[in-house]
């Protein structure tokens, strides 16, 4: 390769500020110039990057998004495994997470796990209704996994969602090469073992990446993705139907008289449980001082 030659890769390991980078013509070990550090720069997976022959990282090409932790860019959907029991499912959490996805404009997707020990229709519906697009996993006959393939084709997707709920087995049935490590629920605890140590991106035959993430509980982004409630409203896209019909154009779609929204919970347009995590992240964005965004 020439001296004065410049690459262009995709960052799909990051390990110890080791950063293995996947390039049309082969996979190089690169580190990043020591200039990033003094520039508060970062590289990360999902990252596409330029590099030299001396397998220096020199510039980190303009990102769509970025998460913090894990710290993951370029991300085109979110996959949350949710297991509908052992542990049950956090509905609050999840939609937090999906108001999260939708703001940084990630496709969230709901992937339902262990359907053979409980019924799942509920939760399905919630979502679906929603608009969110749900799959549902059923190990017994292979139910959803052909149709998860698809949705990953030619995309970057993380896997994240409570541990224990299934994600590395998950991974596992899509594509058997990854051979990712499981643990066992700690009955105790009611959680999962951590069992995912690095940020990595696995190459799917179809031209997609997938990535395994930590659990919710480490699932964090910077103040800068911080929701203001003014904001809130457009992260939850079933609303969008009614949101402009209120009587009051300032409405906050949690207690005002007329409310559109409300009326169409009460109608049974929009689910219960996602309008009372809509109020409560409400009530939170409303303790956000300006000096916090």
């Amino acid at each position: 390769m020439p001296e004065s030659e410049v690459r262009t890769g995709l960052i799909v390991k990051s390990i110890g500020g080791l950063y293995t980078v996947e390039s049309p013509d082969g996979i190089y070990e690169c580190v990043p110039r020591g200039i990033f550090r003094k520039e508060g720069k970062s590289p990360c997976v999902g990252d596409r990057v330029n590099f030299q022959d001396d397998r220096v990282i020199t510039e980190i090409l303009p990102r769509k998004n970025h998460l913090i932790r894990p710290p993951l860019a370029n991300m085109d959907q979110l996959i949350f495994v949710v297991s509908v029991c052992e542990p049950s499912p956090n509905l609050l959490l999840l939609d937090k997470f999906i108001a999260i996805a939708e703001y940084k404009n990630i496709k969230p997707i709901v992937v339902l796990t262990k359907v053979d020990l409980d019924k799942h229709e509920d939760i399905f519906s919630v979502y679906k209704n929603a608009g969110i697009d749900v799959v549902v996993i059923d190990y017994r006959n292979g139910e959803g996994i052909e149709t998860l393939k698809e949705i990953l084709g030619g995309k970057i997707s993380a896997f994240t969602g409570n541990s224990g709920a299934g994600k590395s087995t998950l991974l596992n049935a899509i594509d058997s090469r990854f051979d990712i490590r499981t643990g066992e629920i700690s009955k105790k605890l009611g959680r999962g073992r951590h069992t995912t140590r690095h940020a990595q991106l696995y190459r799917l035959d179809n031209g997609g990446y997938i990535a395994d993430t930590p659990g919710f509980s480490t699932f964090e982004t910077n103040k800068y993705d911080i929701i203001k409630k003014e904001e809130l409203c457009s992260c939850f896209t079933e609303f969008s139907e009614f949101s402009d019909n209120c009587r009051f154009k300032d409405c906050s779609h949690t207690k005002e008289k007329d409310c559109a929204v409300i009326k169409a919970v009460s109608d049974g347009f929009i689910s219960e449980s996602r309008h009372s995590s809509y109020c409560q992240m409400y009530e939170e964005a409303k303790s956000i001082k300006e000096w916090e965004i």
